[in-house]
C-alpha cells in the first residue's frame, strides 16, 4: 500500500488498478495474471504499480484481503435461518462471481489445505457462536459449528462460479434461479433441522 496520502489523480490511478487486477486475478489466478495486462488496460504503467504494491503476490494480497470482508461478511448469517443465508450466498455468487473466484485461486495457489486464511477466527467467531446459540436451542441440528457452516456454504455453492458440476450466471433465466433457490433452501432447511 502506499506510504503517503495519495493525491486525486493518484488515487484514481490506484482504483482503477485494483478494479482491472481484480478481474484479472479472477480470470487468471496469482500465477497466470500478467502485470503488462493489468498496467495497460489500468492505464498507468509498471512502475507506478510496483510503487503502490511491491510485486504482483502484493497486489493479489491488496485485492483478496480488501474483498476478505465482503466474501466473509456481505451476506449476514441468521443461524436461526440457514436455509435462507444459503439462498442468499447463492445470490451473492451470481452478483460477484469474480470474488469467489479470488477466494478459489487462493486456496489453489496459495493455501491447498486448512483454512483459506490464517487467523479464520476474526472472520467467522460471530457465525460460528450464532450457529452454537441456534443449536442450544434446539433450532440447528448438533455438530461443530464449524462444519455446520462449512455444509452451509457448500450447499449454496452447488452452481457457483467455481463449481465442478455446472457454475450458473445471472444471465440464466429467472425461473431457473427460482427452482434452484427453493431446491437449495428445501435441501439446507431439512438437513440442518434441529432435534
Amino acid at each position: 500500500m502506499p506510504e503517503q496520502p495519495l493525491t486525486t489523480r493518484g488515487a484514481a490511478t490506484y482504483q482503477r488498478i485494483l478494479d482491472v487486477a481484480t478481474q484479472e486475478f479472477a480470470d487468471h489466478g496469482i500465477a497466470g495474471a500478467r502485470i503488462e495486462r493489468i498496467v495497460a488496460a489500468a492505464r498507468t504503467n509498471k512502475a507506478q504499480l510496483y510503487s503502490y504494491f511491491g510485486n504482483k503476490e502484493g497486489l493479489f494480497d491488496a485485492i483478496f484481503f480488501g474483498s476478505l470482508e465482503r466474501i466473509v461478511n456481505v451476506v449476514p448469517i441468521d443461524a436461526t435461518d440457514l436455509a435462507d443465508w444459503a439462498v442468499r450466498l447463492y445470490d451473492e455468487y451470481l452478483r460477484r462471481p469474480d470474488l469467489i473466484r479470488l477466494a478459489t485461486w487462493a486456496r489453489l495457489e496459495r493455501r491447498p489445505a486448512g483454512h483459506l486464511v490464517e487467523n479464520p477466527d476474526r472472520l467467522d467467531d460471530h457465525k460460528l457462536r450464532a450457529i452454537a446459540e441456534a443449536q442450544a436451542a434446539g433450532r440447528v441440528r448438533a455438530g461443530d459449528p464449524f462444519d455446520v457452516m462449512a455444509m452451509v456454504i457448500a450447499m449454496s455453492m452447488a452452481w457457483s462460479p467455481v463449481s465442478n458440476v455446472y457454475a450458473a450466471t445471472a444471465e440464466e433465466p429467472q425461473e431457473l434461479h427460482d427452482q434452484r433457490r427453493t431446491l437449495l433452501h428445501d435441501s439446507v432447511r431439512r438437513a440442518m433441522a434441529g432435534a
